[in-house]
């Protein structure tokens, strides 16, 4: 009877007999000859755990699917209430008053009732925390008496919450704190100070205030960084045992002017045939780094590395990093290379895959390449006669892997990157939009290449391998669209109610170099699914791939790595035994939940970094008037993109004083009562910039014009 296992399945068999039922503890007992009481409770806590059972209010529980309970995340308010955006699309969000928000806080993940109340109105009550959004704060350290409290940088967060171990922290400061108590109906929450940052002014303050909340490791244990140190700065004789001599070909890398580590290189040679043999090589990051050992826990942790405009946290220690495995120009590296045979059409016809060495014959920037094959500028096709021959012919073999790519469905989004202009003192002096060339072609179709040719690799010999998937759109996102889209002459054609790769395709090419066209394609963008990691092959919807992983990035990307070790166990171990690949089967799965994780969470530092430097840069601009395209809408106001500078701010529908406003979201608009003046995406308009909020990374603008 004390055994969970078996008394879980018997309480939810017994609450199946009265699924709309409100149990007490005392009602479960007794149906169960009266187990002890915190046998029972603790199988009720982990059946609430699995989202099977919820606690209701004084004691009592319910089957969750009778209990009708809806799993979204805590969207607060400077006043006090919030709201729960639900996870299920069409739902409205979900009213939490100020006593049931004193039990969550601002992006808490949750499981809530909805119930009416009295007049009608729906609100909901928190049936548990599924998971914490707020773990680490950064605020402004404050005094009330001999109390310190921390007011945090996000109002929607809490108003205030008290500080222990504040010590001799002034007010003014900026803190970074860690929580220790979440607060419950009759308490307050409580945080600990980690550490001071400084002044609110300070730039470099406001920097690592956002890699503290996203609690990324900036530096490696000691054990690691010895770890990685003792593989010197050359590769010895010993590694090129068993490795084919690649250096007699000419290889290089092609990467962004500040990239600092280098895990890929590309060589190519004409057949015979006329066709090309393509050479993807990838730094062999698994020959210095050992399953298991100090420098692979930690980058396990890490699950990729962070990219911030002024600064890098390395997935592996800088002597791995920028070091060893870096594919610097001149030097012996010791790769694995894929081998793609391809013919004059773009069709891969042999694929092969081994241990290689390399030296690099240049380290090219995206913007050298593009002055070579776009600009011709003789100077810089001066500075390497080399490769006089082997650019040309890259880009011919690019073009042709795009048309095929085209062919099949691939989508390809016309969506520009950010570039963000540093000075001496790291503040950006300009951000704009990036400048994409035949080099940012070249070095993506060839990695697309050599992923898909792995992945088909591993795939033909069942071998176990993380997957890099992506779902096709969401469907109830299409059709809500679909009126926007009819409107600007647009129509999404579905078979079966999916959607084709193809169909969105030519949904981008119909709109390419219209008016429309930047509008359209963030639309789109918005309505597809994030990709992520898996064991189980879906395919690509975006790349229209059967399968397709990641391989090229061991540097930067732990799924690589993995990917890396996968290829020795495929190509050199005895065949898997079930055991074995039952257990490597959990461990795969386990490990691409993590990867996309952390791949999440390295997208929104990343994004919020970004976000950062662009308050940063328009904080001198308050005041000033700036033409823009409004880019997205919701029910509290419209986005604009300014023509000037690469940034978006916010227009406040509590700002247009000339009439009520309300948004439309099905026909994708927002419309004044009384005067029926409208707003919709791809409107121009003029905006002044009225305030920046640092610490959020946001931009506020007022209309500028009637």
């Amino acid at each position: 009877m004390n055994d969970l296992s078996n008394l879980k399945p018997r309480i939810l068999s017994f609450m199946l007999s009265r699924p709309g039922h409100r149990f007490s503890l005392k009602e479960i007992r007794k149906g169960f000859g009266k187990p002890a009481r915190e046998t029972v409770v603790q199988a009720l806590k982990e059946l609430i755990h699995e989202r099977k059972v919820i606690r209701l209010q004084k004691n009592h529980y319910s089957l969750a699917k009778a209990a009708s309970v809806v799993s979204g995340v805590v969207q607060g308010h400077a006043d006090g209430f919030g709201f729960v955006v639900p996870d299920q699309k069409g739902m409205d969000d979900i009213y939490l008053n100020r006593r049931e928000m004193r039990r969550v806080m601002h992006g808490d993940r949750v499981l809530v009732r909805p119930e009416k109340k009295r007049h009608g109105d729906s609100q909901g009550h928190v049936v548990e925390v599924l998971e914490r959004g707020q773990r680490r704060l950064v605020g402004v350290v404050q005094t009330d008496g001999e109390r310190a409290l921390l007011v945090p940088m996000d109002p929607r967060v809490a108003p205030a919450i008290p500080l222990a171990g504040a010590g001799a922290a002034l007010p003014g400061q900026v803190a970074a704190v860690e929580m220790t108590r979440y607060g419950g109906g009759y308490t307050a929450p409580e945080a600990r100070l980690e550490r001071l940052l400084g002044s609110p002014d300070d730039p470099e303050v406001q920097a690592q205030a956002v890699i503290f909340r996203y609690g990324w490791p900036e530096d490696f244990s000691e054990k690691a960084r010895q770890e990685a140190e003792r593989h010197g700065a050359g590769v010895d004789a010993a590694g090129l045992t068993g490795r084919r001599d690649l250096r007699p070909l000419t290889t290089i890398t092609i990467d962004g002017e500040t990239a600092r580590d280098f895990d890929d290189a590309v060589g190519l040679e004409r057949t015979a045939a006329g066709g090309y043999a393509l050479y993807v090589s990838i730094a062999d990051v698994a020959h210095y780094v050992p399953r298991d050992s100090a420098i692979d826990v930690e980058a396990r942790e890490r699950g990729t590395s962070l990219y911030f405009p002024d600064r890098a946290l390395p997935m592996l220690p800088p002597a791995l990093s920028t070091g060893i495995c870096s594919l610097k120009p001149g030097v012996d590296r010791l790769t694995r290379t894929a081998l793609l045979e391809i013919d004059r059409r773009g069709e891969v016809e042999r694929v092969e895959i081994f241990r290689s060495v390399i030296r690099s014959a240049a380290r090219l920037t995206y913007t050298e390449v593009g002055r070579m094959l776009v600009d011709r500028d003789a100077a810089v096709i001066g500075k390497y006669p080399e490769l006089i021959d082997s650019l040309p012919a890259m880009e011919e073999l690019t073009r042709l892997l795009m048309d095929r790519r085209r062919a099949r469905g691939s989508l390809d989004f016309e969506l520009p990157e950010t570039e963000i202009v540093l000075g001496e003192d790291n503040m950006p002096i300009d951000i704009r939009r990036a400048r994409r060339t035949i080099a940012h072609r070249m070095i993506e179709e060839f990695m697309i290449a050599a992923n898909e040719a792995v992945a088909g690799y591993l795939r033909k010999r069942k071998f176990p391998c993380v997957y890099r998937v992506h779902e096709g759109p969401d469907e109830d996102t299409l059709d809500a669209i679909g009126p926007f889209l009819s409107t600007l002459g647009y129509r999404l054609h579905r078979s079966e109610e999916k959607i084709s790769s193809r169909e969105l395709q030519r949904t981008l090419e119909a709109c390419r170099g219209k008016p429309e066209e930047r509008v359209l394609n963030r639309m789109l963008l918005r309505s597809m699914k994030q990709a992520c990691y898996d064991r189980e092959n879906i395919g690509h919807f975006g790349l229209a791939s059967d399968a397709y992983l990641h391989f090229t990035s061991p540097i930067r990307r732990y799924p690589d790595l993995m990917v890396h070790r996968l290829l020795d166990r495929a190509t050199a171990g005895p065949k898997l035994d079930s055991g074995t690949r039952e257990d490597l089967d959990a461990y795969l799965r386990e490990a691409a939940d993590h990867g996309s994780r952390r791949e999440r969470l390295a997208m929104d530092a990343e994004r919020e970094m970004v976000d950062l430097k662009k308050a940063q840069f328009m904080t001198d601009k308050i005041g000033q008037e700036h033409t823009g395209v409004i880019t997205n809408l919701t029910n509290f106001g419209f986005f604009v993109e300014l023509d000037r500078w690469f940034v978006e701010g916010l227009v406040s529908l509590r700002s247009l004083e000339d009439d009520f406003y309300r948004y439309y979201d099905t026909a994708h608009l927002i419309k004044g009562q009384n005067h029926g003046r409208s707003f919709r995406m791809g409107d121009p308009v003029t905006v002044k910039v009225s305030r920046v909020k640092l610490f959020q990374g946001e931009i506020d603008f007022e209309l500028a014009r009637p």
